[in-house]
């Protein structure tokens, strides 16, 4: 800088990258490092310097989606404690997280250059082989990590079941042996680590083969010796559109440096700033040419475009390439510049790799997590329960325990692939049933590495302990004493409403009105005293239930009211006939607890397992009263109280209700589940245990053994069940306003069919009428007329048709013989 340079190749770590860019802003040179790849060298905070190779946040990207891909969730990162390597971790750590992955613990090294024995390394590497997670990321440099493997193989960290996965320092290491003798590969074989990817091309051959007769084969060259090359000529070429523009190079002294001439031997006072500097960035980021590492182009970020890494393995004969991964395409087995021309495609079928052959030899994929502390024995808490000890309880005074649900564990535990030393230990006094969120709490604290037993899966637990599959559904009901129904001789009644029965009755009534009036003038059924009529109304409305050839006894209008009548009757008859069979069937219970609704609305008090979970929810969500629940400790008392009066009703999860109701008669679930859930075990959060104890769950289920073990313990019945067959009384009942639409539409019948019928006897009686008006001899008053009028029309209405006929066509003939003949 002293003698006027106008760009900087370098440096070769991050630490005086950041140092260094501070300077280098100030005189405005560029610096262009294809070594100082840490992803925190933001180009906004450092504008002059440009990194000429992909960045480590990419190769930390493919790191985490390597860990995804065979499915571990822990790693453990290993390195030293400069910015490069930190700062590549927490890198790794953000990448981790979106993959709902984590770095479970962190070692940290001492730097590099002053790691002078392995006795720190050895003191971390004792530290992980106790750990859970066998998933290990060594982001280091080549010293270091040399010391690292050699050291971890003396302590059998290089055995099966172990992952071992190095940065670009470890192929960097191979790459320049030219290549390593076996036994120098011997700590590494079993280790995966990257190396970025250079596309092949003759250019690349031919330098390649420049360079071995250069170095007569005494030095190999890594891909780090291509970026260097390449960073050459990128600053040539830009230098080179820098005077082709017509620009002077030319530099000014700062005043801020020359200020400080003479303070200590840095002599600052001799640095310029580099006029130019800024046109000369341009050119550089702006630069787009082949090269021997393939295409370079700076995006407008300034990383490098198409980041892309081989993904190596190390193996007895050497090194095997397993596979490639691209920020365009992910984990893929072909060259990542045969899939830029594709769209991009990320999913998890598209991703592949290799077969690799792991720390000892195997071909198998680790599962990358152990039991820590070297398989001690997993403390499993289990409930010392007071009541309800057919799902778990302690055997005779012993620390043994047995029940449905340590069965289940046990049956789950069978179905994994690998063994899981495990111990019980008791939970509670045993005199009364412990507070189960005391219980599942106690697994974050450390004191148990899993619990199980009847534990509801619920929000506020789920906060901090993963859960495993559950393996029986549960939920939160309301039980409460009932009496059945259909011990009685008008359970006949209980099918309609009282509405209902109204309205049908009046509709009977009504359509034999109807009939009577259309019927009355022309049907001899219809007539005569008026008891006989009503007698008639009533028996031809009812028959048409039973004799459907009845209408054939009717005229038109009244044969189209009695088919509509006989259709709404039809339906009716037959939902009645239903509803009757239902009731008559299924047993009706009665009590003045409907459901969860009816309980809140009411002032009784409420019973409550002690220890559940239901308290809090009735409290928190259902805004009961504390001072209206009771805690009951056992199913005994649960049916004292209920029969006694203490409470109206309970509320506790379905399991336990069902196990109740089996012991207990008398008392039945009222209403729906409000609440849905299930029991599960549960563990540590991102704990694999769990995973795979859901999968063997869900094995036992697919398989029947979940079902069979559920008969074993909980299929029994002192009783008949009321709850199996509970049929709510009113679900049963038919409604009125199931069926306005039949009655609206027989009414609209009747209304039409009586306006037709009105219409034409009016007409009728105006015939009839007329010749009568026509005789009379006198005029009488206004008001004597109209109800003279009035009593001819209802005497009319009255009187049979036929007769009417009759009658008019006599007066017509006598009238025509008593008219004087016509004068000539």
């Amino acid at each position: 800088m002293e003698t006027d340079a106008v760009a900087i190749i370098g440096p070769q770590t991050s630490i005086m990258a950041h140092v260094l860019s501070h300077l280098a802003n100030e005189l405005n040179v560029p610096m262009l490092s294809f070594l100082a790849l840490d992803p925190s060298l933001s180009p906004l905070q450092f504008p002059f310097f440009v990194q000429t190779a992909p960045s480590d946040l990419f190769l930390m990207r493919a790191i985490a989606e390597m860990i995804s891909y065979y499915g571990w969730s822990d790693v453990i990162a290993l390195y030293n404690d400069d910015d490069s390597s930190r700062n590549g971790i927490t890198a790794l750590g953000d990448e981790l997280e979106g993959r709902r992955c984590k770095i479970s613990y962190k070692a940290v090294l001492p730097l590099d250059v002053v790691i002078t024995s392995p006795r720190e390394i050895i003191d971390e590497l004792v530290k992980i082989q106790g750990m859970e997670s066998r998933v290990i990321i060594v982001n280091t440099f080549p010293k270091t990590g040399k010391m690292i493997f050699e050291e971890a193989k003396k302590l059998g960290m290089l055995e099966k079941g172990y992952v071992w996965i190095a940065t670009t320092w470890l192929t960097s290491l191979l790459d320049s042996g030219n290549p390593l003798p076996p036994k120098n590969t011997e700590s590494f074989r079993g280790v995966l680590s990257l190396r970025i990817h250079t596309p092949n091309s003759r250019k690349k051959r031919d330098f390649v083969a420049r360079w071995n007769k250069l170095s007569n084969g005494t030095v190999g060259l890594d891909v780090y010796g291509l970026y260097a090359y390449d960073t050459v000529w990128i600053i040539a070429r830009a230098v080179k559109s820098l005077l082709d523009s017509g620009a002077n190079i030319s530099f000014s002294s700062d005043p801020k440096l020359t200020s400080m001439t003479g303070e200590g031997s840095l002599n600052l006072g001799a640095l310029s700033i580099f006029d130019q500097g800024s046109q000369f960035r341009d050119y550089i980021v702006n630069t787009k040419m082949s090269g021997l590492t393939g295409q370079i182009q700076f995006l407008p970020d300034r990383s490098m475009i198409q980041p892309a890494y081989d993904i190596i393995n190390v193996v007895d004969e050497g090194v095997r390439q397993i596979g490639y991964w691209s920020n365009h395409s992910g984990l893929s087995i072909i060259p990542p510049e045969s899939l830029y021309k594709k769209p991009s495609n990320r999913s998890s079928s598209n991703q592949h790799l290799n077969n690799v052959t792991w720390p000892g030899g195997t071909s198998v994929t680790p599962r990358g997590w152990v039991f820590p502390n070297n398989g001690r024995r997993l403390r499993i808490g289990v409930p010392d329960r007071a009541s309800f000890k057919d799902f778990v309880s302690r055997v005779d005074g012993s620390n043994k325990v047995h029940g449905y649900a340590i069965d289940v564990f046990e049956a789950a535990v069978k179905m994994i692939s690998y063994p899981v030393p495990h111990e019980f230990i008791l939970f509670g006094d045993g005199h009364k049933n412990p507070n189960f969120n005391e219980f599942v709490n106690n697994v974050t604290t450390g004191v148990f590495d899993a619990v199980v037993g009847d534990i509801a899966i619920v929000t506020k637990r789920t906060r901090i302990v993963d859960f495993t599959q559950p393996y029986i559904e549960s939920g939160l009901v309301v039980v409460a004493p009932v009496t059945k129904l259909n011990d009685t001789p008008w359970a006949f009644l209980r099918p309609f409403t009282p509405p209902m029965w109204a309205v049908t009755a009046a509709f009977f009534v009504i359509v034999g009105s109807v009939i009577w009036i259309l019927e009355h003038r022309i049907n001899d059924e219809f007539r005569g005293p008026p008891r006989k009529q009503i007698v008639t109304i009533l028996w031809f409305s009812f028959s048409t239930m039973f004799f459907s050839h009845r209408e054939n006894t009717v005229s038109t209008l009244g044969r189209l009211v009695l088919l509509i009548w006989l259709f709404v009757v039809l339906i009716i008859t037959s939902s009645y006939t239903a509803s009757l069979t239902s009731i008559l069937t299924v047993q009706q219970l009665n009590s003045p607890i409907k459901g969860v609704d009816t309980l809140i609305s009411s002032s009784g008090r409420v019973g409550f397992q002690v220890g559940s979970y239901a308290e809090n929810y009735m409290i928190d969500e259902l805004n009961i009263a504390r001072s209206r629940l009771v805690p009951l400790g056992s199913p005994k008392e649960y049916a004292t109280a209920l029969q006694n009066g203490t409470v109206a009703a309970i509320v506790d999860e379905r399991p336990y209700v069902d196990l109740f109701l089996s012991e207990f008669c008398g008392f039945a679930i009222r209403g729906q589940e409000f609440t849905r859930s299930g029991w599960g075990f549960a563990f540590p959060r991102d704990s694999p245990l769990a995973v795979d104890m859901s999968t063997a769950i869900l094995g036992l289920s697919e398989t029947g053994q979940l079902q069979k073990i559920h008969d074993k313990w909980l299929s029994r019945s002192n009783c008949s069940n009321l709850n199996g067959s509970e049929s709510d009384e009113d679900s049963e009942q038919l409604k009125l306003r199931s069926f306005w639409g039949l009655f609206l539409v027989c009414g609209i019948a009747c209304f039409i069919a009586l306006t037709i019928y009105f219409f034409k006897i009016v007409r009728d009686f105006c015939r009839h009428s007329k010749p009568e008006e026509e005789a009379a001899a006198t005029l009488p008053s206004p008001e004597s007329s109209r109800s003279k009028t009035l009593q001819t029309f209802l005497a009319y209405f009255d009187e049979k048709e036929e007769d009417s006929k009759r009658r008019l066509k006599r007066k017509r003939n006598d009238d025509h013989s008593v008219r004087p003949p016509r004068p000539v």
